[in-house]
C-alpha cells in the first residue's frame, strides 16, 4: 500500500466515524472493567472481612462468587466488543474498502 492510498484512508470521512467510535467504545468498556476490578481489589484492600464471610455452612465465602462474578464481567464484555466489531465496525470498514476500490476503477 503506498502513501497516497494510506493517505485517502486516513482523510476518510467513514475511516475517521470509525476510529472515533471504536475508541470511544474500547475506551468505555476498559473503564467499567478497571472500575469493577479497582472496586474489588479495594474491597480485599479495606475490608478483607467481607470476603472472607462465609456464605452459608460450607466453606464458601464471599470473594468466590464475587471473583468469578468478575471473570464473568470481563467474558461479557469481550463478548459486548466482538458483537459491535462483528456488526457495525466491520460494516463500517467493509464501507471504506469498497468506496477505495471504486476510487481505484475511476482512476
Amino acid at each position: 500500500m503506498n502513501k497516497e492510498t494510506v493517505e485517502r484512508i486516513k482523510n476518510n470521512p467513514k475511516y475517521q466515524e470509525l476510529v472515533s467510535k471504536r475508541s470511544k467504545f474500547a475506551w468505555t468498556l476498559s473503564i467499567i472493567m478497571l472500575v469493577v476490578y479497582y472496586a474489588f481489589i479495594m474491597l480485599i484492600a479495606f475490608s478483607p472481612a467481607t470476603l472472607g464471610a462465609k456464605t452459608g455452612t460450607g466453606v464458601m465465602t464471599v470473594g468466590i462468587p464475587i471473583g468469578i462474578a468478575i471473570i464473568v464481567i470481563a467474558f461479557i464484555l469481550a463478548g459486548i466488543y466482538v458483537r459491535r466489531a462483528n456488526g457495525e465496525f466491520d460494516l463500517l470498514t467493509q464501507e471504506i474498502k469498497d468506496e477505495l476500490n471504486n476510487e481505484q476503477v475511476a482512476v
